[in-house]
C-alpha cells in the first residue's frame, strides 16, 4: 500500500525539487551505456575460442579458410563479438515447420 503525504510549497520551491528529481536521474543514467552506445567488443583468438567454444587451433583453422570474420593488425587476430554472433546464426537450420510454410507461401505465389 503505499502512503500519500500532502505538503504545502511554493511553486519555486516545487519547481526546485522536481529539478533537482529530474538532473539526479539524469546523472545515474548517464553513467549507465545503453547497448547501442556500447563500443564494440573486440576478442583475440583465445577470447574467440571460448566465445564459440571451439579450440585454438580450430580458430586459425577456420580464419585460414576464410569461414570466420576477422580482422588482423600486425600479426594479431582480433575478432568482434558481433560478427561472431552472426556467423554463429548464419548456421542455424530451419525446422521442418519453417520448411513447410516457406513452401506453402511459394506454391502459393506461384498459382
Amino acid at each position: 500500500m503505499n502512503k500519500t503525504v500532502f505538503i504545502s510549497l511554493s511553486i519555486e520551491d516545487l519547481q526546485t525539487v522536481i529539478i533537482d528529481c529530474v538532473n539526479s536521474c539524469l546523472e545515474n543514467n548517464k553513467n549507465e551505456q545503453t547497448p547501442a552506445e556500447q563500443p564494440e567488443q573486440l576478442l583475440t583468438v583465445q577470447g574467440a575460442a571460448v566465445f564459440l567454444n571451439l579450440t585454438v587451433s580450430t580458430i586459425y583453422s577456420k580464419v585460414n579458410k576464410g569461414d570466420l570474420p576477422v580482422m588482423k593488425r600486425g600479426k594479431r587476430l582480433y575478432f568482434s563479438k558481433v560478427e561472431l554472433l552472426d556467423y554463429v546464426k548464419k548456421g542455424r537450420k530451419k525446422s521442418n515447420s519453417e520448411i513447410e510454410e516457406l513452401a506453402e507461401s511459394y506454391l502459393f505465389n506461384k498459382k
